[in-house]
């Protein structure tokens, strides 16, 4: 059994997860409107990851009895710029993510629920793996600067990336 505590901390993750993904799909929405499509679908495919991660805990609550609570998502407030705002801001939303799991983790942990530590050992790797990749998209696009043709080369890379469902699915 989870105590109440760490099943009302499991449920706000998996609103920070949802609260991700329509960050993401507002910050798609923004590249779209500077004309960055491989950025926008970018974003598209990020989105579909964190709601992955969302389901992935809900999941988790189901498979251990406890309470699934849906908490309301508020729409995003974001209004970048610049192709490097948005994954600036992707950035650092990431690392809000990062502390979060980390603390929800210690909170497993200090529980002796180690069965819920176990599931957030797969979310604490995840998140290094994510940090570090919007890490090199914004060095890389502070390298290219107001070089236009490479920032249009760089687009069409970031547009290469496919929808992030068929990843999560998988793990």
């Amino acid at each position: 059994m989870l105590t109440k505590e760490l099943e009302q901390k499991i449920n706000e993750q998996i609103n920070m997860e949802f609260v991700s993904a329509y960050l993401y799909l507002g910050l798609a929405a923004a590249c779209e409107g500077m004309n960055y499509r491989g950025a926008a679908q970018w974003m598209r495919a990020q989105a579909e990851e964190e709601k992955g991660h969302a389901m992935r805990l809900f999941e988790y609550l189901i498979e251990r009895n406890a309470k699934v609570e849906l908490l309301d998502i508020q729409a995003p407030k974001v209004s970048p710029k610049s192709l490097l705002d948005v994954f600036q801001l992707s950035l650092k939303h990431e690392q809000a993510v990062t502390a979060s799991i980390d603390k929800l983790y210690g909170l497993a942990f200090e529980q002796r629920s180690f069965s819920t530590a176990h599931e957030l050992s797969w979310f604490l790797k995840e998140q290094i793996e994510e940090e570090k990749q919007v890490r090199d998209i914004v060095r890389t696009i502070e390298m290219l600067g107001d070089d236009a043709a490479a920032l249009l080369d760089l687009d069409r890379e970031l547009g290469s990336r496919s929808n992030g469902t068929e990843q999560a699915a998988s793990e």
